[in-house]
């Protein structure tokens, strides 16, 4: 793909995001009123998405955005007006221009002819339907004469809404006017609507420039000359009892010109950044150890000295390096959840249920190509939330609950990991049910006995549901360990806590980044391998005698809890020392603790981990490879894949 290709890609797809949050903030606006600022945003968008995909040459987006500017024209005129047929037909059609943007991915494209027809019909009908009031004529014709047809649209909709109707003539001197128009205008919007504006020469001294401001409140007159200085004409009185705004909710105007200092950076080249950084690190650990033995061959002497500390400013420099370019990989997780929120209210209106989306954490942040790689697993849960979690109006009626259901979706960090919780108040998962199912699938005999946490994981299994009913929603038993295979591959986990009739709440666990991670360097017989820290709670020495055996499963009690112990030798049949003592790093969280027994510990590295490649990615046990010390190549264990194999050994082996 060229580098143009790659730029425009970049561009629509921040230019798609914005859209998608704006047809967002206008369906939750649909009641309470929308902001015309973001119709307005929502229109610029799409002129914008038309203008840079003509430039590229790229016919079939610049069509399909055309006429969806064409339709966000008729809406901020007034002749469509918005309620759910119109978001939803805004929502269907933000994806397919979604999907172009994708297949270019591919070079490949999609015939929009159809799309366009839909969207001219869906103008021609919904234009049909509206009836336009002309309230406006209540305004002097001398001054509605100036307007054009989206402030005398604008004009019409305060007149209907019971706003007054006011106009400021101010007076400012030529050096200052900008920034003293921008800063009345900025009052202007905190109590109401500004309208229109116009220069005006009448009554204007000489050196002065005068403008005509029109603008709507539902203030009365006394309130609005307190804020706005100058001559004020009431055009159209407010009516009583009309909602005023508060003056906390303020709308900021959006200038021209950005501000911002921020620049696209494709996620390719910071790899490759990240890639020599791996070999600054090689170079700089050899640095140290070159120090090191120098001390050791001659002692301390300045040159030595001089060696210790270029490799002491080498190692703090490298370590400023690594952060700063980890934390330009870095988004915020908000991003992810507004995609989540088009996925609740659309399939909650498909199937007719009410749902309430809160959202926390926005602002935490994790790897870009992180963020990008658990869309799919949350969407399968979330997805799952709507179809067998959230009850029906009329079930939650009968429950004593209220008839919307209440979906959460709330992100924290946690050590080097971040969690993601996605908690709904539906009806639980019926852990019967699901015993029940694992027995008729066999999985299981009906005389065996577990607990609700090991009957609740079946549902990670594939092609595994309770679901009687298949519906497009929740998918056709497939989901869940599609979630769990995910999870695993980006080293992070899925766990779960349901009450029946209260709700179920899934939290996610991932670490914040996988490009540069510290390492314990371990041996296991005559291998090294490296365990990620991000995985591990701590180190002890153990004694052979000290490991007890229950029902045929070694545990240890650390501070009077039962840790599995997993021995690295056996999962991999490697021979290991016949030391009485060894070595155990405790990896995991909460209930999915292990103790993996090794022979020995070498300390700390910091690693990239490299694919193994498409001959060795079914390989067991291992996410990657690395390199260390003097260009040694060792292993880096997967260590979700171990805690898995050691609980399912500690359950029988029953299922994984």
């Amino acid at each position: 793909m060229n580098s143009s290709k790659k730029e425009f890609i970049a561009e629509a797809e921040e230019l798609l995001n914005e859209s998608r949050g704006l047809i967002l903030e206008i369906q939750e606006t649909c009641i309470t009123g929308i902001n015309p600022d973001t119709i307005n945003a929502l229109f610029r968008s799409m002129h914008t998405l038309k203008g840079v995909s003509g430039l590229f040459g790229l016919d079939e987006i610049t069509q399909l955005s055309h006429a969806l500017e064409t339709l966000m024209d008729d809406i901020r005129l007034g002749k469509i007006e918005i309620n759910d047929s119109v978001i939803s037909f805004l929502f269907r059609n933000h994806d397919v221009l979604v999907k172009l943007v994708d297949l270019l991915h591919q070079d490949k494209t999609e015939d929009v002819s159809g799309y366009l027809k839909d969207i001219e019909s869906f103008r021609t009908q919904k234009e049909g339907d509206e009836k336009r009031v002309g309230a406006a004529e209540s305004i002097d014709t001398s001054i509605r004469k100036v307007l054009s047809e989206y402030e005398e649209h604008r004009l019409n909709a305060n007149i209907q809404s019971g706003k007054g109707i006011y106009l400021a003539k101010l007076i400012f001197g030529m050096d200052t006017f900008d920034t003293a128009l921008e800063a009345v205008t900025k009052v202007i919007k905190t109590r109401g609507e500004l309208i229109s504006t116009l220069p005006t020469s009448s009554d204007v001294p000489e050196g002065s420039i005068g403008f005509n401001l029109m603008f709507s409140s539902a203030l009365a007159f006394e309130d609005i000359k307190q804020d706005i200085e100058g001559d004020i004409d009431i055009l159209l009185q407010p009516k009583k009892n009309e909602c005023v705004p508060s003056p906390s909710q303020e709308q900021h105007e959006v200038g021209l010109k950005s501000t911002s200092t921020t620049v696209r950076v494709d996620i390719d080249k910071l790899d490759r950044i990240l890639n020599t950084i791996a070999e600054l690190s090689l170079a700089k650990s050899a640095v140290k150890r070159i120090g090191y033995e120098l001390i050791e061959t001659y002692g301390h002497t300045s040159l030595v000295y001089d060696v210790y500390k270029i490799s002491q400013t080498l190692e703090r420099r490298f370590v400023e390096l690594q952060d700063q370019v980890l934390e330009i990989r870095m988004v915020p997780i908000g991003q992810i959840f507004s995609r989540l929120g088009q996925i609740v209210r659309r399939y909650a209106k498909e199937i007719g249920k009410q749902i309430n989306l809160v959202m926390y954490g926005e602002d935490t942040e994790l790897d870009k190509f992180l963020a990008e790689e658990i869309v799919d697993p949350l969407m399968h849960i979330i997805r799952n939330a709507i179809d067998h979690g959230i009850e029906t109006p009329d079930e939650r009626k009968k429950k004593g609950k209220e008839e919307s259901g209440t979906i959460i979706l709330k992100a924290y960090q946690k050590g080097n990991h971040v969690i993601v919780e996605i908690g709904d108040d539906g009806k639980g998962i019926d852990v019967e049910r699901v015993r029940n199912k694992a027995i008729e699938k066999k999985l299981i005999d009906d005389d065996v006995e577990l607990d609700k946490k090991e009957i609740i994981d079946f549902i990670f299994m594939p092609g595994f549901s309770t679901k009687q009913k298949v519906s497009e929603v929740s998918g056709r038993g497939v989901g869940m360990d599609v979630v769990k295979e995910k999870l695993s591959e980006l080293g992070g986990f899925a766990d779960l806590d349901t009450q029946k009739d209260v709700g179920t709440t899934f939290m996610v666990t991932i670490p914040i980044t996988l490009a540069i991670l510290k390492a314990l360097i371990i041996r296991v017989g005559q291998e090294k391998f490296a365990l990620p820290l991000t995985s591990m709670l701590e180190t002890f020495t153990i004694d052979r005698k000290d490991i007890q055996t229950i029902e045929d499963k070694e545990v240890y009690y650390l501070r009077g809890d039962m840790l599995p112990i997993m021995r690295v030798s056996d999962a991999f049949n490697l021979k290991n020392d016949a030391s009485e003592q060894s070595f155990a790093v405790v990896v995991g969280f909460g209930e999915r603790r292990v103790g993996l027994l090794v022979d020995e510990l070498f300390g700390q590295y910091e690693i990239v981990i490299k694919s193994l490649g498409e001959y060795l990615t079914k390989l067991r046990g291992f996410a990657g490879a690395a390199e260390i010390g003097k260009h040694e190549i060792i292993l880096v264990l997967d260590v979700e894949s171990l805690i898995g194999e050691s609980l399912a050994q500690q359950k029988g082996g029953t299922y994984v």
